[in-house]
């Protein structure tokens, strides 16, 4: 399980012209499934990220999570992060897991976050989507489980 964390100031999900997903302070997280990656790892990876110290305290450090600031947070499943650029200048994406396993993980996932009572939104799985962002910082941190 692959994740990108973008802290963000604001995020959206469009698709098909219509706003599926939309978040104010919070976190924009692209979310990779393996095909090692199972229901354990959800709860792990969810976990890691509703404790995650990336947003700012009263002193400018990063020393607040999601559950410190009462930040949101929109998931987006992103195969692409499984992407192999070693041979050739296509990326092969053999590494991803299978849509019939990573679509019903992804939403494991964003259960495990709502658990953490973050308010979560998602992507929608094998759509087209546009991806707007403000970045705050930017952070950006790449994760793997």
């Amino acid at each position: 399980m692959r994740a990108i964390i973008q802290r963000v100031n604001t995020s959206q999900v469009i698709v098909e012209g219509k706003t599926i997903a939309e978040i104010d302070k919070g976190m924009l997280i692209l979310l990779g499934i393996g095909p090692e990656d199972d229901e354990a790892k959800c709860a792990t990876m969810a976990k890691k990220l509703a404790q995650l110290r990336i947003f700012e305290d009263e002193q400018g450090k990063m020393n607040l999570s999601l559950l410190d600031t009462g930040g949101a947070a929109i998931v987006v499943s992103q195969f692409t992060l499984f992407a192999d650029t070693r041979k050739g200048n296509r990326p092969s994406f053999v590494g991803a897991a299978a849509p019939e396993k990573a679509s019903p993980l992804v939403d494991h996932f964003v259960s495990e976050m709502r658990k953490f009572n973050i308010p979560t939104q998602c992507g929608e799985f094998g759509a087209h989507m546009l991806v707007n962002l403000q970045n705050d910082g930017p952070v950006t941190i790449w994760m793997e489980m």
